[in-house]
């Protein structure tokens, strides 16, 4: 358990705040591309507690500004999408992507308002499906060539979701490998070539084994954490029988993703975005290494359980997450249904708005989380004095930085530390978006002479503190 300050100090990232300070640094998803599509391309959007205004000119340029008019305040979101920017209603101010005040047309033609007024503007680009702002001081950092990033747009599908609490709490459910075998636990076993898009449900690398059974069967995983340039690699070793080990990689890509096999071909990155401290939005990265993505299939899919136009959830707080009894009973764990995003999403809003981690008591599974709550003390330490934390690259070191790699599959025991690195190359050799990037198809070294951890240089971690959270015991800071 931790104190109240230090809790205080890891979750709330509103301007001004210590972890604020940090996410700012690092580029946000702020709004899905589709959410600008239409004849009014203009969202209102809230992000680590700041409110602003997302919307594209009639030239398809992006702007990303203030949501309150530095004239007088009012609301920028009812502006008028016209004449190369964004006018505010109240007294025809117009104001460009960047932020300049092209037009006042009540005052004079030679006022010095049209050169020294400027709305807060910041940094947008598009990737991967979504719109990504940078809210924090100088130059924006390079993104890196992780693979959402690089797959072709017929590869990746982004989605998100509303969620009514803290980021922090909802992050940490994704480096959770343990979890996995009791909330997402089914009691019945699906056809794997039925679960298209769907998590949990397809067969295992190298088997037919659906991966509901593999989890519902061994539920007391080994887990261990490693440095890795993105952040932190786990590794869950499930025992299926005498001659069969199930492997399972995943990623923390700090200080806000994880990354999951969702089949074997396809991957989720997943970032947890702040709206507020009680609040915060999941959005997701569906990158495919065979054939295109299915859009229409998966988005149908979530859009049976999120509405629009705020993608907020069908079940919830209000209707207890649909909890069904009998359900519980005879078919899931929880009795909410068969989607584990809801799974998840009961567990991490019903720990309260800000989970009280004053009252909790890690254990031996929780290892990744208290690795990852060590290293963002240690990054907002960094920030506060000055320096640059975690994955803030130049340009270089962010074009180098690939994967990361995520397996799930079976494989004899002895041989599993090179398992996992042999099934990520093969899949990487047989994508063709892959190969025609001109990466390595090893992303990782063999296992008798691992060096994935980079050098601390251009901001990546320090390989040796991270080795340290990674091998301490569960205990928190």
């Amino acid at each position: 358990m931790i104190s109240a300050e230090q809790n205080d100090r890891i979750t709330r990232t509103g301007p001004g705040t210590p972890a604020g300070a940090l996410l700012r640094r690092y580029w946000q998803p702020v709004a899905l591309r589709e959410e600008l599509e239409g004849e009014r391309p203009l969202r209102p959007v809230k992000v680590l507690g700041q409110d602003l205004v997302l919307f594209r000119d009639e030239h398809g340029r992006l702007g990303l500004v203030d949501r309150d008019c530095p004239h007088r305040g009012a609301d920028l979101a009812y502006g008028r999408l016209e004449d190369g920017g964004l006018r505010c209603p109240f007294h025809g101010w117009l104001f460009d992507v960047e932020g300049r005040l092209r037009e006042a047309p009540a005052e004079p033609d030679d006022s010095p308002l049209l050169t020294r007024l400027r709305q807060r503007a910041y940094p947008v680009v598009e990737r991967a499906g979504a719109i990504w702002g940078y809210l924090g001081p100088g130059e924006p950092p390079p993104f890196p060539a992780l693979d959402p990033f690089v797959a072709p747009d017929s590869h990746v599908f982004a989605f998100k979701g509303w969620i009514e609490c803290n980021w922090l709490q909802a992050l940490e459910v994704g480096i959770d490998p343990a979890h996995a075998s009791f909330l997402h636990r089914f009691f019945e076993d699906e056809d794997p070539s039925a679960a298209y898009g769907r998590q949990f449900r397809s067969a295992s690398s190298g088997s037919s084994i659906p991966m509901t059974r593999v989890m519902r069967e061994a539920c007391r995983p080994r887990i261990s954490v490693e440095p890795s340039e993105h952040g932190l690699r786990l590794t869950a070793l499930r025992e299926v029988d005498a001659g069969r080990l199930h492997v399972r990689i995943t990623n923390l890509v700090f200080p806000q993703a994880f990354v999951i096999p969702l089949s074997q071909e396809m991957a989720i990155m997943q970032y947890h975005v702040p709206v507020d401290d009680t609040h915060n939005y999941w959005y997701a990265f569906f990158t495919s290494f065979g054939a295109p993505v299915d859009k229409a299939t998966m988005r149908a899919q979530r859009l049976e359980l999120y509405e629009l136009p705020d993608y907020r959830p069908r079940k919830h707080r209000g209707n207890h997450w649909g909890f069904d009894p009998f359900e519980q009973r005879t078919r899931t764990y929880t009795g909410m249904g068969e989607d584990i995003n809801v799974h998840d999403q009961w567990a991490i809003e019903s720990q309260g708005p800000i989970q009280d981690r004053t009252r909790e008591h890690l254990a031996t599974s929780d290892r990744a989380i208290s690795a990852n709550r060590r290293l963002l003390n240690r990054a907002i330490d960094t920030v506060a004095a000055g320096g640059t934390p975690p994955g803030i690259l130049d340009a270089e070191a962010a074009a180098r930085l690939r994967g990361p790699v995520t397996v799930d599959g079976l494989c004899v025991p002895d041989g599993w530390q090179q398992y996992w690195r042999d099934v990520d190359a093969r899949r990487r050799a047989d994508c063709d978006w892959w190969v025609a990037s001109g990466a390595p198809v090893g992303l990782v070294a063999p296992a008798a002479s691992d060096t994935s951890a980079a050098p601390t240089a251009s901001g990546a971690p320090d390989v040796a503190a991270l080795a340290a959270l990674a091998e301490s015991a569960p205990r928190d800071r």
